[in-house]
């Protein structure tokens, strides 16, 4: 297997409108695909060139309640934050200086050793991070394991342990390789 990156993140909004003016013209992320019918529509943002986010727009959904990055909550939860990486420093600030502009509640600058970051929220309460990566210090190429009291897998250390999981004895046959399909067909008219 290789990965490329994350083809698309896939979030909820009751306001398309609302959510495409803040993504688009705010951020400055490229519209890229559209999908919709009645009570459904899924708009695609071009974060990179391999990177996307996708919003679902389901007119009876209901914006998460505001919550702080990174602090705990109790009970059933999906995910904290989103981190957006950006180049440098002087991105953050731009970022920054435009969410204040707008009006939207911004942090300062917080330095994490590794990266630099700034955290807000988008209209749908969603939770985001933009990370400048911090230049002498590439924890992807070296890896820096610090958790004082790790859990047992994890002192195993970074790299991957397939032989874990069982081996493919069956792979697919080439006559049952199909593609059925979805929604997006219509991208190819």
């Amino acid at each position: 297997m290789k990965f490329t990156g994350i083809n698309h993140l896939a979030m909820v909004t009751d306001d398309m409108d609302k959510t495409i003016s803040f993504w688009r013209d705010l951020l400055g992320m490229r519209l890229v695909a559209s999908l919709g019918k009645q009570g459904f529509r899924h708009y695609f943002f071009q974060i990179t060139q391999h990177d996307m986010i996708a919003f679902f727009e389901w007119p009876e959904v209901e914006n998460i309640r505001e919550k702080d990055h990174g602090v705990p909550v109790k009970g059933p939860f999906c995910f904290d934050h989103i981190s957006f990486e950006v180049e440098s420093d002087e991105d953050l600030f731009e970022i920054k200086d435009r969410m204040e502009a707008a009006d939207f509640w911004v942090s300062e600058v917080v330095d994490h050793g590794f990266i630099h970051s700034i955290y807000t929220f988008d209209p749908n309460n969603i939770p985001i991070e933009f990370s400048a990566p911090v230049n002498d210090l590439d924890i992807r190429k070296n890896p820096k394991l610090k958790d004082r009291h790790p859990v047992k897998t994890a002192q195993e250390g970074p790299e991957p342990h397939p032989e874990k999981w069982p081996e493919v004895t069956e792979p697919t046959p080439e006559e049952e390789k199909l593609v059925f399909p979805g929604e997006g067909a219509i991208f190819r008219e």
